[in-house]
């Protein structure tokens, strides 16, 4: 089971291009991107966003893919 933190709150899945938004919280980029392509809100708290600048989070893409090559050695 994979840690919550690895999880998109849009998509549900681990994500691959982790981003972090203005609600700081991390999301799967194209799922961020297409909701604030017609919403100004979080889709976590529904409260509006400051901005839609998406700042890359690489530390948390590093973590995700370090588990997973964990996962895939015997």
């Amino acid at each position: 089971e994979p840690p919550a933190d690895f999880i998109c709150p849009i998509t549900t899945e681990i994500m691959g291009e982790p981003v972090v938004a203005a609600d700081g919280q991390s999301y799967e980029r194209t799922a961020i991107e297409r909701w604030l392509a017609t919403k100004s809100t979080s889709p976590l708290t529904g409260g509006e966003l400051e901005h839609s600048i998406l700042i890359p989070n690489h530390n948390l893409r590093r973590t995700i893919r370090e588990w997973q090559e964990a996962r895939a050695s015997p």
